[in-house]
């Protein structure tokens, strides 16, 4: 999944449920935010002073793993082909 930093927060958590701890580890309480549906990933860097590209990066690095685990869970290819 490319990251798009128009998309909306929500959106990207409901997805992408792996990226939500980012979003904690960057201090984004954007789980359950009533603003969160209409945020984009660029409105709640700018609003939490976050550098966008490399919370972006971290968001994707999680969606990565998620997606290796889920295709490792479900035989799609074996453990040694997912660590190269």
């Amino acid at each position: 999944m490319h990251l798009d930093t128009e998309e909306l927060v929500d959106e990207v958590m409901r997805e992408q449920p792996s990226t939500i701890p980012v979003f904690l580890r960057y201090g984004m309480k954007c789980v359950g935010c009533p603003i969160g549906p209409f945020h984009t990933i660029q409105d709640a860097c700018r609003e939490h002073d976050v550098d966008c590209a490399a919370f972006v990066a971290d968001l994707s690095i999680a969606i990565g793993r998620a997606t290796r685990s889920d295709q490792l869970s479900k035989g799609h290819f074996s453990e040694d082909s997912a660590k190269r």
